[in-house]
């Protein structure tokens, strides 16, 4: 069994204060082992914990390179260096938004450190924290960075992944289920070793 009685202070010079003092808005870091993989999710999907806004301002080639269903050419063109545009048509029609015109999809971007994004997710995230992210989304950057990544965790099942351990098979398995992918995994677990040392 992982140890419970863990000390995120333990963290400091590794990660901001700001986040260790958000560590208790995330009811289900019970033990040292959840919160190393989560922070170090956290870690690498921000940069270090610095960004908490989905960076959408992108060129023409990297419009069509990222996003070539959405943007075929020459739309590539109309809409780049333009954020909301881009943002309102890659995210239009799903994850709870309205169409393109709505403008939702730029509104309810992503945003924190493992990027909220849609507004169901929004929604639902607001009810979980008593506040309207509906009618206030930056809230999820600016107030509650770290919690809406806690709630991404609980809505994906993956506190039951960090449960399995501390092997190089979980953090992979971990990092598949935040990013859908593998994208970053030597930083990711070169953090969680980090973090799961210093708070052992």
């Amino acid at each position: 069994m992982p140890s419970t009685g863990f000390n995120p202070e333990n963290l400091k010079g590794y990660v901001p204060d700001e986040v260790i003092a958000q560590i208790s808005s995330v009811a289900a870091i019970t033990n040292a082992l959840r919160l190393a993989h989560f922070l170090a999710q956290c870690a690498h999907e921000s940069g270090g914990f610095k960004v908490v806004y989905e960076n959408l301002n992108y060129s023409a080639d990297g419009l069509k390179a990222t996003f070539p269903k959405y943007f075929p050419e020459p739309l590539n063109e109309s809409y780049a260096r333009n954020p909301a545009k881009i943002g309102a048509r890659v995210y239009a029609d799903r994850m709870g938004n309205g169409d393109e015109a709505s403008g939702d999809g730029y509104t309810f971007r992503g945003r924190g450190y493992i990027q909220l994004t849609g507004k169901s997710n929004y929604a639902n995230f607001g009810k979980a924290v008593n506040e309207d992210t509906l009618a206030s989304p930056d809230l999820v950057a600016t107030r509650y960075p770290l919690a809406s990544a806690g709630f991404f965790f609980d809505s994906n099942n993956i506190w039951t992944v960090c449960d399995g351990g501390s092997t190089d098979a979980v953090i992979t398995a971990v990092t598949k289920k935040v990013n859908g992918g593998t994208n970053g995994l030597a930083e990711r677990t070169q953090l969680f070793k980090e973090y799961y040392a210093l708070l052992s």
